[in-house]
């Protein structure tokens, strides 16, 4: 078979086989041979008559092909082969001409059978019935090769299925007519219930030489999961023919009621197959759908921890931009202004504006896992510059600075931004922790000391009213905060980046009071680890 690039290899008729599928494949064909083989030496060996088996049986026949020509036609709507669209048109053929067969059959709804049926009809119904299946799969089976996929419209392949669906249907209503009201037309199979025609041996005899000539076309041509099972079909097809054009099984003997088990067989192999296929496709689709919602939603909080971080991290150098052009303009409206402080003021917000555009870019990297921009650097030195840069704001909110910073501290590879992101929002936090105290004073303490051989630890203490014990890992998720206008994104963003540098970030009761947020990056390495 020749596929398109742009097939689904989801259908039955395109998706190879399996092992697995090939060995179960395999077992049930052997025991449909087993069966036969034990069953053959009584074939002819009578049984007690029950008159309601055969509506019953064909009943159960007329649902199973139903069902199989559905989804066969539905398979065709998306693969749009016309081998695919003869094999469900055949068994759509099998499932309408058993409707005529089991009213004609003598006994089944009458003595003598409905519809006007005389004594051949229900055989000649069996024989178009059981020729309909085999005629379809040898054509099926030839259009495997030569069939392209023809691309054909939505409309057009519902047009094709209405036209073949209203032909059956034209079909089984003139053989049906043909085999009651021009029942003299046609050979006579039958002399009596019991004796069958030279013509009924040639006849029944050919339904089995089609079959074989099916299952070998299906052989030579095998590609797909359909083609497999197709083949189980006919393996299950061939004995309950042979019974008939053979062994000459009388009606309610063990050989006639075995041949109706091997045609339920046959009508039920490919629905289970159709059927079990469907469900597995629609636990995919189900689970796809589950999966691109969830990776939807997770991209609209991605969004939304870039825009909650974004303005998380400008809100502070606009807060320092904002109180340094204040102070400016302060220092201008005096009698005499101070040019020199004016001269600080702009400076400080030429140097906030610098690092507000280096936190965006820096944050871009964070979510890009950006490692080109990793420098040795000295804590130490990083330290006094955010200490630096928060001299007013430590001072407005009169809280006292102790710094112990340790001499000795190696150097650690890191991104400089990012770092002072980390330190800037943990002095910040620890700033704001301390706005509401009044009966103690408002200290902070920073520290940096060397750990362990191979790591610095930096700490962060304030003196403030202090987390809870239940909140000290929590803090750190994403959106969640214990202050009222907080975003719950800086210390997120904090552990993301420490993380990043393979390092580690935690919060901790304070001493006496308060709270410690501290953090541990491995010493030395390089800008490509």
């Amino acid at each position: 078979m020749n596929e398109r690039p742009d097939e689904p290899r989801i259908l039955l008729a395109i998706l190879p086989p399996t092992q697995g599928q090939r060995r179960l494949a395999l077992a049930i064909v052997l025991a449909l041979l087993v069966a036969f083989l034990v069953m053959l030496p009584f074939a002819r060996m009578e049984l007690p008559a029950v008159h309601s088996f055969v509506p019953t049986i064909q009943m159960a026949l007329l649902i199973n092909d139903l069902f199989t020509s559905a989804l066969l036609f539905a398979q065709f709507s998306v693969a749009r082969q016309r081998a695919i669209l003869v094999l469900a048109t055949g068994y759509l053929f099998t499932a309408l001409i058993i409707i005529p067969h089991a009213l004609t059959f003598p006994g089944a709804f009458s003595t003598t059978g409905l519809l006007g049926a005389g004594s051949q009809t229900s055989a000649w119904l069996y024989i178009f019935w059981h020729a309909g299946l085999p005629v379809a799969v040898i054509i099926y089976a030839s259009l495997r090769d030569a069939d392209h996929c023809t691309s054909m419209a939505r409309d057009s392949s519902r047009r094709t299925i209405i036209f073949s669906v209203a032909g059956v249907i034209v079909l089984v209503c003139g053989l049906t007519w043909l085999a009651t009201d021009g029942e003299d037309l046609l050979p006579r199979m039958l002399p009596d219930a019991t004796r069958v025609t030279l013509w009924g041996q040639f006849l029944t005899g050919l339904l089995v030489l089609l079959g074989l000539v099916a299952l070998v076309l299906l052989w030579l041509r095998r590609r797909s999961v359909l083609d497999l099972w197709l083949m189980v079909v006919i393996c299950a097809y061939l004995p309950e023919v042979a019974i008939t054009a053979f062994l000459a099984a009388p009606r309610f003997s063990l050989g006639y009621y075995v041949s109706r088990i091997f045609s339920l067989i046959t009508a039920s192999v490919v629905l289970i197959v159709l059927l079990s296929q469907t469900t597995a496709l629609y636990t995919r689709l189900a689970r796809s759908i589950v999966v691109q919602r969830r990776e939807r939603e997770g991209q609209a909080i991605a969004m939304d921890a870039v825009t909650a971080s974004i303005a998380h991290e400008v809100k502070q150098p606009l807060t320092a931009i904002v109180a340094n052009a204040n102070a400016g303009l302060n220092w201008l409206a005096r009698a005499k202004p101070d040019l020199d402080e004016v001269r600080t003021a702009l400076t400080q917000i030429v140097s906030v504006g610098l690092h507000a555009g280096n936190v965006i870019e820096s944050t871009r990297s964070i979510f890009r896992k950006d490692r080109r921009r990793r420098i040795q650097l000295d804590i130490n030195e990083l330290i006094y510059d955010i200490l630096v840069l928060e001299r007013s704001d430590l001072e407005s909110h009169r809280v006292s600075l102790r710094v112990e910073l340790s001499e000795r501290l190696p150097l650690v590879t890191a991104d400089r931004v990012q770092l002072q992101q980390v330190l800037l929002n943990l002095i910040v936090n620890a700033v704001e922790a301390m706005a509401s105290l009044s009966d103690r004073a408002r200290v902070l303490t920073v520290k940096s000391e060397t750990s362990q051989p191979d790591s610095v630890l930096v700490s962060v203490e304030d003196s403030g009213t202090g987390i809870g014990a239940d909140d000290t890992e929590r803090v750190f998720e994403a959106f969640f905060t214990t202050k009222s206008s907080g975003t719950g994104m800086g210390l997120a963003i904090c552990r993301s980046i420490i993380e990043s540098h393979r390092g580690r970030i935690w919060a901790s009761p304070g001493v006496a009071n308060g709270s410690v947020f501290a953090f541990m990056l491995p010493a030395g390495g390089s800008r490509e680890e």
